[in-house]
């Protein structure tokens, strides 16, 4: 970029788009002028630089001793799942610094947490920033119609076409099964909602008139939280469990209402409580113009006047934030209830860099530390209230930081939050940080870590994928590991997944902040969501990743079932997962896969990551349903890109298979996804001209490369193509 678009400040070069867009859009009203905020700014980029630089530097010099450690271990045959072998590795990594002191015993000391994250436990979504549809989507995603996902999804087996006609027995079919739900969880005395002919309110009592003409009431009357309309007669019924909200609405002018006898038109689920607003691994975002839009509908999600109008079966929609929703309380005052998704914003870790502002080396600053100042700066015109609608009633700002590794790192980014504080006027610790469990240096010291943020922790998440790519590249001179399909039955996930609720139960999150699960990646299989990730909340998870807004109603039903806050009070002081099983490889170099198994696993391999490159190179799409090899969508964001990607290096690197082979599979890939994107009228096809598809490149380079990647990470080689790409327009 040209020094004619650039502005000189405060020893700083940025470029003159954002630097408009903070002062005019983003300062007005949050009381720090633009001059005390980029010299704050300028502050912390020379503060947080050279340590920034040197956590980078450590991953890199403990990785290279794991490398020479696994290599002469694995010439003699070393078992990584002995238990000899594991506590001769476990003393190592203690002697390198990989592992440190855990320290004594402690309980977090968070303050001025929003009930969403503390005390009511529910789904979460994560959404691309840069998509301002998707993004109101899942922000209004706190209420959804279990009516029209049970309708709509394969809930009810074969899911109808979008230009179907009203299926009168699917709708009947609809109101059965919730209907049922509602017996499960907001019973009656002696009957059934299915025999209910009308409601009434009579004071803090509802009456339910059966066909029989007897009435019954609520097991627990207590669950009658409010009603609209009039009592006799009312609109809607509101009613509570495990501290989530239900609304049975009554209109028998509807399609579903005529159909029941009690005019039952639909049940309204509050669904995903929180939501994640990605700056990170869901969005392609490579220079200036990227991080503008992204943080201006950050801004406008805060500010509450985000729109996003579009097209559909002929007629223009436009969407916006949704407002709270009004009842008559059952105590008889007025009630309340949010209409939104307590909104989160995930910020970059540590490693990539941003051409939008350039330090006084003219080197790119790092963008976790942009990130923090700007993303904040926005958020405090919500702690203001200067938006159209509230988002943190506590007064909190809630940044979620991935890709930490170990406690330093956090200790590093808690250091960054308390200098943004500072430049913004803001209280100590308002502030809060999520903190990802997804790299490995994190789980084994996850103690530590907490401990390094306790008086800002409000989250601790784990992640498959981007915990398995970390373990994949951590362990690569350890040998081939596993198909990806067996690790998931492998001794350290299991183990994984149980220590880190087992550590922050320890650490007292317990009704302060949220322990979560990670994603359910098939969006169009909720019949099989609905069946399997109940266990997440059975595993004491208060909250837990879903795909789509339809996923977060149906994951809410799970929480009505299951209350992962006594399980995790039940937890309090029983033995932890053990670090061994944390700490066993998951390789196999005694393996003897034949051909065709390792074939289809790199098909696999190779298919995912071209389907999610063309995407992320030639439109800038970082999150998206990318078809598998089976056809079947995947949500498919940088974590799913890393594990696939690590996985190919690591057979390669151990002769599994060859480079050509790998080139030869990426070239049939390529004409499948092309195939699979058929549709598209903005897609470019690789298969054309191999030499000339930068997106063919770029997964190639993923694959052949992975193992000279700072922690296997695809930032690198992504970002530079995608800003190639930009280029050629």
């Amino acid at each position: 970029m040209s020094d004619t678009n650039r502005v000189a400040v405060a020893g700083l070069s940025v470029d003159s788009g954002l630097y408009q867009f903070v002062n005019d859009e983003v300062l007005p009203n949050t009381g720090t002028a633009p001059d005390a905020f980029w010299q704050g700014f300028a502050k912390a980029v020379a503060e947080f630089t050279p340590r920034n630089r040197a956590l980078l530097k450590t991953r890199a010099e403990l990785q290279a001793k794991i490398d020479d450690w696994y290599t002469k271990h694995h010439s003699h045959g070393h078992k990584y799942g002995a238990g000899e072998a594991v506590a001769e590795y476990t003393d190592f990594l203690r002697d390198i610094g990989y592992l440190a002191p855990e320290g004594a015993d402690f309980a977090i000391t968070t303050k001025n947490v929003d009930a969403e994250i503390a005390l009511i436990p529910g789904p979460q979504l994560v959404v691309p920033v840069l998509n301002a549809r998707f993004a109101l989507n899942a922000a209004n995603a706190r209420w959804g119609s279990l009516y029209n996902v049970l309708y709509g999804s394969d809930m009810l087996g074969e899911v109808p076409a979008a230009s179907a006609p009203f299926d009168e027995a699917r709708a009947k079919k609809t109101i059965a099964w919730a209907l049922a739900h509602l017996d499960k969880t907001v019973p009656l005395t002696n009957a059934s909602h299915k025999d209910v002919t009308r409601y009434a309110i009579d004071g803090k009592q509802l009456l339910a008139e059966l066909a029989g003409g007897t009435t019954a009431t609520l097991n627990d009357k207590s669950q009658l939280v409010g009603w609209r309309g009039e009592a006799d007669a009312p609109q809607s019924i509101l009613l509570a469990v495990n501290g989530l909200h239900m609304e049975i609405i009554i209109d028998g002018k509807s399609a579903t209402g005529a159909l029941d006898p009690a005019h039952r038109a639909d049940v309204m689920v509050e669904a995903a409580l929180t939501t994640i607003v990605d700056l990170e691994d869901s969005i392609a975002a490579v220079d200036a113009a990227d991080k503008i839009a992204a943080y201006r509908n950050w801004l406008g999600l805060i500010m509450g006047d985000l729109t996003a109008s579009f097209t559909k079966a002929g007629e223009k929609i436009t969407r916006q934030l949704n407002p709270d929703r009004e009842y008559n309380g059952a105590d008889g005052k007025p009630l309340v209830l949010h209409g939104r998704s307590l909104l989160l914003v995930r910020n970059v870790g540590l490693l990539t860099t941003n051409p939008a502002i350039l330090d006084g080396g003219g080197d790119e600053v790092f963008e976790g530390i942009m990130d923090a100042f700007i993303s904040t700066a926005i958020a405090v015109h919500d702690i203001k209230g200067q938006g159209k609608y509230r988002n943190s009633r506590a007064g909190s700002v809630y940044i979620v930081k991935p890709k930490l590794h170990g406690p330093d790192e956090v200790a590093f980014s808690c250091d960054v939050f308390a200098a943004v504080e500072k430049t913004l006027g803001l209280a100590a610790d308002t502030i809060k940080i999520g903190i990802m469990d997804e790299e490995r240096r994190t789980s084994v010291n996850l103690k530590a870590c907490i401990a390094a943020a306790q008086s800002r922790v409000m989250f601790i998440n784990t992640g498959f994928l981007d915990r398995t790519g970390d373990e994949i590249h951590t362990a690569m001179e350890a040998g081939s590991v596993i198909p990806k399909t067996a690790m998931k039955a492998s001794k350290w996930i299991a183990a994984y997944e149980d220590w880190n609720v087992d550590v922050g139960v320890a650490c007292g999150l317990t009704g302060k902040a949220q322990i979560g699960k990670g994603m359910w990646a098939m969006p169009d299989r909720m019949a099989a969501m609905y069946k399997e990730k109940i266990a997440h909340v059975e595993a004491a998870a208060n909250c837990a990743w879903v795909p789509s807004p339809t996923a977060a109603v149906l994951h809410a039903l799970h929480y009505h079932q299951v209350q992962p806050l006594t399980i995790q009070k039940q937890l309090k002081g029983k033995p932890r997962a053990r670090l061994a099983d944390l700490l066993t490889i998951p390789v196999d170099s005694d393996a003897n896969y034949s051909d065709e198994v390792i074939q289809r696993e790199l098909d696999n391999n190779a298919q995912g990551i071209l389907g999610y490159v063309v995407r992320w190179i030639d439109q800038g799409i970082g999150c998206s349903k990318v078809p598998d090899i089976n056809n079947v969508g995947l949500m498919e964001d940088r974590a799913t890109l890393r594990i696939s990607a690590q996985h190919i290096t690591n057979w390669l690197h151990h002769g599994l298979i060859t480079r050509d082979q790998v080139m030869a599979t990426m070239q049939r890939m390529a004409g499948v996804v092309d195939k699979q994107n058929a549709a598209d009228p903005s897609y470019t096809p690789m298969a054309a001209d191999f030499d000339k598809s930068l997106a063919f490149q770029a997964a190639c380079a993923l694959a052949l490369e992975g193992r000279n990647q700072p922690s296997g990470y695809t930032e690198p080689i992504l970002h530079r193509m995608r800003a190639m790409r930009k280029k050629q327009g």
